[in-house]
Parts: C-alpha cells; structure tokens; sequence
C-alpha cells in the first residue's frame, strides 16, 4: 500500500464478479485480513490534515478569538478555561451537523461529494425519518421547508452560541474570582436545544448524527447548572459513556470487532501483527487469543476501570495516569480509522479527559461529593443512565448510540439485495448524490473495480458476528442469491440519506418504506436481511427479512454463539436459524428450528 496508490484485492477482474458469492466473500475477507479496506494512505492523510486544520487549527482560532483567554497558540492561558471546553463541545457539535465529522469521506461510502449531511438536510424533497410515528405534527417521511429551516436554525444557534463573548456568571466568580472570560451565553445555548429538539423529533437522521445523546446533555448542564454542578456534571456524562461503552463490550461480539478494525489501519501495525489477530490465518480468521486479550483487557477492562479511577481519584498522580491511559485509547481509535470515521468525537474526548479531571481535579473541589445536592447527583445518574439500561434490554426501542455501545459490534445492521438492473431505481430518490458504485465510476473506476470495491464493504461485515448470520438468512431465502447484487446496508443507506454511524435503526423497514414509494420496486427486487442489536439478557439477535414491495416477509432469531462460531464466508453453510413467523403466501422455506439446539423447555415455550 502506497501514500497515492491503494491495496487492491489480487483478483481477476474479468471473472471474480462471476466466482460464488461465497468464493467472493472469502478472497475479500482474507484481503482485508492484511490491508483492510486497502485505501491509499492519503486518503487517512486526508482525514488526518481534516482533524489538525478543521476541528484543531480553526476550532482554536475561533474559540481563543471570541472568548478573550488569549491567543490560539498560548494553550497554556486557554487549555483549562471552561469557556474554551464549552465551545469545543459546541464546535464539534456543529461539524458534526453540517456532516464534515463523523460519517465522513471516503472511508464512510462518500466519494463523490465526500460531504453528506447538510447537501441532503438542507435540501426539500430528501428522505426525513421520524424517530417516533406518534409524535403529532411529524407525519410523512419527505424533507419539508420547516424541517430545512429547523436545521438551518440549530446550525445558526450553535454558530451563534460559538462566537459570542462569554459572561461571567455570579457562581462562576464565587469560584474562580479571578476569570474574565466568564461561559458560553445561555440564551444562544437555550435556541440551540430548542432546534435540536424541534429537528430531531421530525428527523432522526439529524438527532443522531448531531450526537444528540451526548452533546444534548452538555448544553443542557451548561444553560441550568451552577458552575461546580456543570463541571461535575460533565464529569459524569463523560463517564457514562465510558463505562456504558465498555460495559457493552461484555458478551461475544465485540473481540470480533478488533481484527478487522486494526486491519483497516494504514500506518500500523505490520502484516504479521495483523495475521496474529486470527486463529491461523488463511485457513481460519476467527478472532485469536491476542484478540481477546485486546478486547476484553486492553479494551473492555480499560475502559470500565480507568474512568471509575478518574471520577473518584483524590491523587494527582493516579489522575494523570488515569489521564494518560484514557487519552491514549482515544488515539488508538484514531489510528484505526474506523468506518464511521468518529475522529473529532475522540479528539474532543481526549480534550475533555484532559480538561475535566486534571484542569478541575476532584481534589480541588469538583468530586462527585461536592454536588450541591445528593438529589441533584441521584437525578443526574439516573438521567444519564437511563438511555443506556433501557437500550441494553430493549435495543429495538433505543439507538445503539444513546444505549452508549460505540464500537462494541452488537449492533442493528443489514445487507440489502437486488435483482440485476434494480439498484438503479434508486436514482428516483432526491439526493445530491448517486449510488456508490456510479460515484467511483464518476471518479474514473472501471464498472468491474468499482463493484469490486463495494463488495470489500460486505465482506467486512461478513467478519463481525451479525454479518455470519446476515449472510446465513440470505442464502436460506433467496435461491437466487448468486444473480443479485449485495450490498451492505450502513454504506448502501450513506447514498440515499447522506449519514449513517453504524446505526441500523436509520435503514429498517421504515427506510425501506420510504424508497418504496419513491422507487416503486416490484416485489421480490429489493430485498433486505437486517437484524436488530441482541440484548444483553437474551442469548439470540431477531431478524427481519423487509421486501420492500411487500414490507416484512419473515421474522426470525439466530443464537449469536452459532455466529461468532462460524467462519465468515460459512463454508460449512449457514448458522441454524428460527423462522417465528412468515408472510402469509410468501414461498415456503425449510423449518429450521430443531437444528438452534434449544433446552427442551425453551423450545417448547417458542412453539407454543
């Protein structure tokens, strides 16, 4: 892999789209084992300059400039003011609504623009999804003038909330009487929680990409809380996010997540380190020892143990390990370069590690003991913990974000399949864009390698526990597999709603509904295979197979164990499957139950 020129998989481009689904994924899956997706490295250069001239160089310029804590260069005047981690937040906030952050690029499925988000939301007549079908006033699932000016006016306030002087509040001058830089003003903060709300409730797409689980509490804090409650507040929120992360990351999927993540990464580490991350590669790239050593100690353990140290530490030294540790696990998600590509997220969260727990120790004052008031701290944890309990065991209610499962492979995901010729009904929907095998041809990719270069998206999947499964179901119910084109859903719905962050929630049946009646599909065209997170008490993850001209044809569970357990193109065939309910006058499909091994009790409870 070259800094201009990329890894391309060693096929025969003549004949490999010919080869077995099967024989695709595999060749694809070993590729990936030690190039990942095989991009060139300027492309993670890109990202990169995006980070230090975007979100680092012009984020400082500007918060240093109309905070009055000096200039951008003389951190050590600004780095512990609570003005400038105010506006950080709020910085990072904006780039991610506009969609220059997260979901963003080349690595995200954007080519050609490379920038999503605000080309779609700001434009009437796009895809809009409601996050709840009861909410009055949020009917129809298409992008209107008010939900354009909704947007606009969240970027205006957040905007607005960024380049205002501070005010000095009397309990911040209680506290550090000698500040003069004071916080973010809070009635800009109030308009953008307003719009926030008002725009999310009509658009999930937006809510979720602003990171609304996150940053909405921020502002929150900052326009009702009492300076010492804000700063400890915050501390909270930070930690709940660690902790719900890493208590996610409990259970079977997540160690599968860590081979073909740092497989993806272009600078490091050599091909042999990434081999040692599989069992015996090429004969079985199920997840090695080293990759659950990384997982559940150098992952999971990590992120539980050292934001519990930061929260109560009342050691300067233990803190700025605690510290070091934290900062150095954002920076090692950078260098993997995710497909969601989260970077300004992870920059801001080592900025915060830094800011929260060393720049307001909780040995100065600023522990969870010196709340103003143990209601106010039950209130608080309550809060905070609420999304994440609920999402963990009902996942189909809660996005995985707001569940706080970053990263930890249990995730709602789908693969989307079409009859040769019907991907291209697609461009009946209104978007700013194409689908991402014309957008590589746009960029001058022969028709066989851009095709080649997607189906790298959906062996990918094929290496995470939901993909073995996925793939199990499709080749179960369509025995026409091997003439359709695969594609997998995170990337597939990037091109027709201009975000996604490894949400599932954005592309279910709802989605499909919508490019429905747009594209008018005939039944049997466009059929997808998608499943839901498995919650954390149940042992199974519950599918759906959505045609779209006919909605849900089929529901079923897999036992997640059978999926982890399987190579990821299934030469043994597909994991056993339950069919709990079919369509009626879909075609029938061979009963498949006694072979999920259920204790005689529990199967006996599904019949009934």
């Amino acid at each position: 892999m070259g800094f201009t020129t990329g890894d391309f998989p060693p096929v025969d481009t003549s004949t490999f789209l010919h080869q077995p689904l099967r024989e695709r994924v595999r060749a694809l899956a070993l590729h990936w084992v030690e190039y990942g997706f095989g991009s060139p490295r300027i492309i993670a250069a890109t990202y990169v300059a995006k980070i230090l001239f975007l979100w680092l160089f012009v984020g400082a310029v500007i918060i240093t400039a109309t905070s009055g804590v000096g200039w951008f260069w003389q951190v050590d005047q600004w780095w512990n003011q609570p003005i400038v981690y105010q506006k950080a937040i709020i910085w990072t906030m904006l780039l991610e609504t506009i969609g220059v952050a997260g979901s963003w690029g080349p690595i995200a499925g954007k080519f050609k623009p490379m920038t999503g988000g605000i080309l779609f939301w700001a434009r009437p007549g796009t895809i809009r999804l409601r996050p709840w079908e009861w909410v009055p006033g949020t009917a129809g699932d298409t992008r209107t003038i008010l939900d354009v000016v909704l947007y606009l006016g969240l970027i205006a306030s957040l905007a607005v909330a960024l380049v205002l002087p501070g005010t000095v509040t009397p309990a911040l001058a209680a506290v550090l009487p000698g500040n003069t830089s004071g916080l973010v003003q809070t009635p800009a903060v109030i308009a953008a929680i307003v719009f926030l709300v008002l725009a999310g409730v009509r658009d999930k797409t937006i809510a979720v990409a602003s990171r609304i689980e996150q940053y909405l509490p921020a502002l929150v804090f900052f326009a009702v809380l009492s300076f010492t409650d804000m700063i400890i507040a915050l501390k909270l929120l930070i930690v709940v996010v660690w902790v719900g992360a890493g208590v996610s990351k409990f259970g079977r999927h997540f160690v599968n997540v860590i081979p073909p993540m740092l497989s993806n990464t272009p600078f490091w580490p050599p091909r042999w380190l990434k081999r040692s991350l599989y069992r015996d590669f090429p004969n079985d790239i199920r997840p090695s020892r080293v990759a659950h050593f990384l997982a559940h100690v150098m992952g999971m353990t990590v992120e539980i143990a050292a934001p519990l140290v930061l929260l109560f530490s009342q050691n300067f030294w233990v803190t700025l390990a605690a510290v070091v540790v934290m900062v150095g696990f954002h920076l090692f998600i950078i260098s993997t370069f995710p497909l969601a590509v989260p970077l300004e997220w992870n920059t801001l969260f080592s900025y915060a590690a830094i800011f929260l727990f060393l720049g307001f120790p909780a040995s100065a004052g600023y522990g969870v003991g010196d709340i103003s008031s143990p209601w106010l701290l039950a209130g608080l944890v309550a809060a905070l913990a609420f999304f994440p309990v609920l999402g963990n065991l009902r996942p189909d209610k809660v996005s995985f974000l707001p569940s706080m499962r970053q990263y930890a492979g249990n995730w709602a995901s789908a693969l989307w399949t079409f009859t040769p010729g019907a991907e291209k009904k697609l461009d009946a929907v209104v978007r700013p864009t194409k689908n991402q095998v014309e957008q590589l041809q746009q960029m001058g990719y022969p028709a066989e390698v851009a095709e080649i270069t997607m189906q790298q998206t959906i062996a990918w999947r094929s290496m995470h526990s939901q993909g073995r499964g996925l793939f199990s179901v499709l080749y179960r119910s369509l025995p026409d597999i091997e003439s359709r084109t695969v594609r997998e859903g995170e990337f597939a719905c990037n091109s027709v709603i201009g975000f996604n962050f490894g949400d599932g929630h954005l592309h279910d049946e709802r989605l499909i509904r919508a490019l429905q009646t747009r594209c008018h599909f005939a039944p049997g065209e466009f059929v997808v295979v998608w499943v839901e997170s498995q919650p954390i008490h149940s042992a199974f993850q519950e599918y759906k197979v959505i045609d779209a001209a006919l909605g849900v044809i089929e529901r079923g569970r897999w036992r997640v164990a059978d999926a982890v357990a399987a190579q990821p193109w299934l030469p043994d065939g597909p994991i056993p499957v339950e069919v709990r309910w079919k369509r009626e006058g879909s075609e029938p499909v061979p009963d498949v139950t006694n072979s999920l091994r259920l204790p005689r009790k529990r199967s006996e409870r599904v019949a009934r």
